[in-house]
């Protein structure tokens, strides 16, 4: 059974939002989405790694009222 493709950092970064001088700043920290890099230098992200990095967000963001 093939591996569904991994997402490239652009489509992650308009998924979450986000830019890409924060994505970084994020993983320089280790809070961002677990990143896959590939041999030409591209990151790439596994759906499942995304998804669960959404999971994370989502149970320490305090909900709101």
């Amino acid at each position: 059974m093939p591996r569904p493709p991994a997402l490239k950092l652009a489509e992650v970064l308009a998924e979450i939002r986000m830019s890409p001088s924060a994505f970084y700043r994020l993983r320089a920290r280790g809070q961002a989405p677990r990143m896959i890099k590939l041999p030409n230098g591209e990151l790439r992200c596994r759906r499942a790694d995304l998804d669960a990095w959404w999971e994370v967000c989502e149970r320490e963001t305090p909900e709101w009222y």
